[in-house]
């Protein structure tokens, strides 16, 4: 998994990247507030924007524990995290793709939107799928945290053009 980055002498490299997807996912929740769908369910997806951002802080205070380790509180509070940071940006993947249809300025992204959204949906299963040991759980990480990146990244880019124009 990557966050087994976060350990050990170079860790702070990770701990940033958590912390800078917390702010990442603030801002584009911040963006999505005044500049995205006003619908309720696309509100909600904004909201599960902001506790993936809360819960990134946390994955950045609580370090992972390596899979040989004994299981510490702070492995536990990093788990817990992990769950709910993936579970409420799959949540909010899925609300604003669907609501990007009911706001004129998002209509054309929308297709877009959805067909990321599959993509998310193939690995989060994926990735939970294979979250047993001996199975390839961090080819299926990074393959969830690329796709997500991809959906950020492009609804990032429409919602610059939407609040410039």
């Amino acid at each position: 998994m990557i966050s087994d980055y976060a350990v050990g002498q170079y860790g702070w490299v990770m701990t940033t990247t958590f912390l800078a997807l917390s702010v990442g996912c603030l801002t584009l929740l911040l963006g999505l507030f005044c500049s995205g769908p006003k619908s309720i369910f696309a509100r909600l997806g904004t909201l599960l924007l902001g506790v993936a951002s809360i819960g990134l802080v946390v994955t950045a205070i609580y370090p992972t524990d390596l899979e040989a380790t004994p299981t510490t509180h702070s492995g536990e509070m990093h788990d817990m995290s992990f769950f709910v940071n993936i579970g409420s940006v799959f949540l909010a993947t899925i609300c604003l793709a669907v609501e990007f249809g009911s706001d004129p300025r998002w209509r054309s992204y929308q297709r877009s939107a959805v067909a990321l959204t599959l993509l998310v949906a193939v690995a989060f299963i994926f990735q939970f799928l294979t979250l047993h040991k001996g199975m390839p759980y961090g080819i299926a990480n990074r393959f969830f945290i690329s796709v997500l990146f991809a959906w950020f990244l492009t609804t990032s880019i429409r919602l610059r053009r939407v609040a410039r124009g």
